[in-house]
């Protein structure tokens, strides 16, 4: 009875804390509409969620986080729209991916054939570090501003990769496991004191393409030549009006001049919105057409049900999740196509194979099933995404790492260190497989690289099939090896380069719609409201959900009389309070 009231306690605090927030957020924002002459507000100078997890935690966690998606959709709706002439967008440093960057690199870019001016402005491009990501992304815009005192960190590119195995034996801890093949590299850390020629390889190879592809972008967008920008990079940083002189910037400015520029261009009675109020005020540009559905798989791949940790901020890609949104969207007699946004560095090979399956089954239903993918898509990430009729990837995005590995940690040398000793009982001839107090017996480790070599069989095969190449080849092109998504191409891996656009184009011609027709991109699984994941939390047995009905219902009894005071005093526009307002009754026990 102690421990109900203690849960019941809980839920209590914490909806009541959670309702309270999301009244206030509801009452005091206002929806308002798009000025008739208006120039977008942007921050770069972070990351951006590749999804909003459908979750409390993540929802509430998530209150400032844009979505990739939502950025992109902003800036082509207001491409078409007349009411925005230009944008402006603060960048910096931030740790944001190759492939993030490209996707909202091409959407700028996509921004800007419209005949609208795109303005970037720099407190610092790295202070007292690099920031080639950051000044690649900017030369997307027709004008980048520095502040004076900033810098431009345009100074090459490095991968590090710490190693643990020194540490290990430090420890008295051994990792005993193997690799199919030897590009499989993420063993390496626990196993290795430094690059084995195969993982320097092939990181060798990832770090020269994303370097060509900046190299491209750059000197494209400021008039490089091409041969000139290995100098330019070994010149660098600039400092200041250094960047000016080389022509990396158009000028140096504070924040508050830079602003003062983009008034005057945009002309007398320019207001500035930011793109998430924007793109609420203005809808997405995918609201109204044929259907095409949208189904992510973001995260590590797992068994069960898609998650999010709040304490890394890190979501799983959860095979139940996932397949049944697939399942859903190929059920679905309005879908004409499903677009299956992937981003994932891997996991489970039995979760990852539940999601093919799917993949496969809603292909034999005459639906078309297009592959986006967004910074990563390896290992479990590719297999998920290798019998989709068409992939589409960015060039820096990090593919294939078609190979298996596994082990397990040797710490009897550690429990002797520290004096644990450790006694068992087991029956059966494997029993100890898998406890890191035994190695594995000749016997056991005969069946694990029996599983290495069964699940490298079948990746490769599956591979082959998915993507119709000959056998031979996927072999060679395996073993573990990831590639970048503009090599991932030549080898026959990848489809096509681009992103959102380009994956949506791809499926409005598998699925027959003609390009230049509208379509409306639906979210599988449906996306409920805040409101809906609290009340229907599958973890929660009848009690708590009955505590959680009784606590909501007595949340708007009590917020609803300060929601109408508000309304009356004109704190929020009406349609915004009505959300709050017309909330269902709680039926105790349903």
């Amino acid at each position: 009875m102690s421990k109900l009231i203690v849960r019941f306690l809980a839920i209590l605090g914490a909806l009541w804390l959670i309702g309270m927030a999301i009244v206030l957020f509801a009452v005091i924002r206002t929806k308002g509409t798009v000025p008739s002459k208006t120039v977008l507000e942007a921050n770069f100078d972070k990351t951006f969620l590749e999804e909003l997890p459908d979750t409390p935690t993540a929802r509430l966690m998530s209150t400032d986080r844009e979505s990739l998606r939502d950025v992109v959709d902003a800036l082509d709706r207001g491409a078409s729209d007349d009411r925005v002439v230009g944008m402006i967008a603060r960048i910096g440093a931030a740790p944001m991916p190759m492939a993030q960057i490209q996707e909202i690199r091409d959407a700028v870019l996509r921004f800007r054939a419209h005949k609208k001016f795109a303005v970037a402005y720099s407190e610092t491009f790295g202070e007292f570090g690099p920031g080639n990501g950051a000044y690649y992304l900017a030369t997307a815009f027709d004008k980048i501003y520095l502040q004076p005192s900033g810098d431009v960190g345009l100074t090459g590119l490095i991968m590090e990769s710490p190693f643990i195995k020194g540490t290990l034996g430090k420890l008295g801890v051994t990792f005993h496991g193997d690799h199919r093949y030897e590009y499989k590299a993420a063993l390496n850390f626990y196993t290795e004191s430094k690059y084995t020629d195969a993982h320097k390889e092939e990181m060798t190879s990832i770090m020269n393409s994303w370097f060509n592809q900046m190299k491209d972008g750059i000197c494209a967008a400021r008039q490089i030549a091409p041969d000139k920008f290995q100098s330019i990079v070994d010149a660098g940083p600039y400092l200041g009006k250094e960047a000016v002189d080389a022509r990396l910037v158009d000028g140096v400015a504070y924040r508050d001049e830079v602003y003062g520029k983009v008034k005057e261009q945009a002309g007398s009675g320019a207001e500035l919105l930011y793109l998430d109020k924007y793109l609420d005020r203005a809808g997405s540009p995918h609201d109204h057409g044929k259907k095409i559905a949208l189904v992510y798989g973001v995260g590590a791949v797992t068994r069960g049900k898609s998650d999010f940790d709040p304490v890394q901020g890190e979501q799983t890609m959860g095979s139940d999740t996932v397949a049944s949104a697939i399942r859903a969207a190929a059920n679905d007699e309005h879908v004409k196509a499903i677009l299956f946004r992937v981003d994932s560095p891997g996991g489970s090979y039995v979760a990852s194979d539940t999601i093919w399956r799917e993949v496969v089954n809603a292909r034999k239903a005459g639906k078309p099933v297009i592959v986006s993918m967004g910074n990563l898509a390896g290992s479990g990430g590719y297999f998920v995404a290798m019998a989709a009729d068409k992939i589409v990837a960015q060039p820096g995005t990090i593919t294939a790492s078609i190979g298996v590995l596994g082990g397990k940690m040797l710490t009897s040398g550690l429990w002797d260190k520290v004096g644990l000793s450790w006694d068992e009982v087991h029956q059966g001839d494997k029993a100890t497989m898998f406890t890191g107090t035994h190695d594995y017996t000749p016997a056991e480790w005969g069946r694990f690289e029996a599983w290495l070599d069964r699940v490298y069989v079948d990746f490769t095969g599956k591979v082959a099939d998915g993507r119709r190449l000959p056998k031979e080849k996927v072999l060679e092109i395996a073993k573990g090896r990831i590639w970048s998504g503009q090599d991932a191409k030549t080898l026959g891996l990848v489809d096509e380069l681009g992103g959102y656009d380009t994956a949506l184009k791809v499926a409005k011609k598998a699925a027959g719609i003609p390009e230049s027709d509208e379509v409306k991109i639906v979210v599988f699984p449906h996306e409920k409201s805040l409101w809906e994941t609290l009340i229907q939390r599958n973890e929660a047995d009848n009690s708590d959900k009955e505590a959680a009905a009784q606590t909501l219902a007595r949340i708007l009894q009590d917020v609803r009389p300060i929601a109408k005071e508000l309304n009356a005093l004109g704190v929020s526009n009406r349609k915004d309070q009505e959300d709050v307002l017309r909330m269902p009754e709680f039926e105790i026990g349903k």
